[in-house]
């Protein structure tokens, strides 16, 4: 009798899912934020809920996609560049309703980098010293803004390049850094 007391806990415990197979709050930022606004889009646009055209505007999407979503998008093979085709592990589930967090554990387990994928820290304009930034930081900010600075060969000219531009971008910061 206690032998099958021990087995049915030892079968309960094995049905149960792990702690390291759950999503922490934070883990997997850039597949869970994609695929909430994915999904988002899908019930906007009112595209049927079938694999095939859940495949198409996922596709579509990520033709689209800049950065870290593009990134995903490469992960789950849904560039044209992509070496391999995952997308079938977003798409299914997706036609079925499956919360988004449980589609990018499944992903998690079929490709770890998906899941490493984070966005970067958004510069708050109005109040960042531009002097103390990185070269790299400048130009990211000037690539955002789809834009370039032919000519920029030194911080300074980067810096004065993203104040010429701000107004235009950002115009809430640079009436900000007016008011300082």
């Amino acid at each position: 009798m206690l032998c099958f007391g021990g087995l049915s806990v030892a079968i309960a415990l094995a049905l149960l899912p792990s702690s390291s197979e759950a999503l922490k709050e934070g883990d997997c930022e850039v597949c869970v934020t994609f695929l909430d606004k994915f999904y988002q889009s899908l019930q906007d646009n009112q595209v049927k809920f079938t694999a095939p055209e859940i495949e198409k505007a996922i596709v579509k999407t990520c033709k689209e996609a800049k950065g870290k979503d593009n990134r995903f998008c490469y992960y789950i093979g849904a560039t044209s560049d992509a070496a391999t085709k995952i997308i079938n592990e977003v798409s299914k589930p997706l036609s079925y309703h499956v919360p988004v967090n449980k589609i990018c554990e499944k992903l998690k387990k079929k490709d770890s980098q998906i899941c490493e994928l984070k966005y970067d820290k958004e510069l708050d304009l109005s109040t960042v010293d531009l002097k103390k930034l990185k070269v790299k930081d400048l130009k990211k900010i000037l690539e955002e803004w789809e834009e370039s600075c032919k000519g920029c060969a030194e911080k300074s000219d980067f810096i004065r390049k993203i104040n010429e531009l701000m107004p235009k971008y950002a115009p809430n910061a640079a009436k900000a850094r007016t008011e300082l």
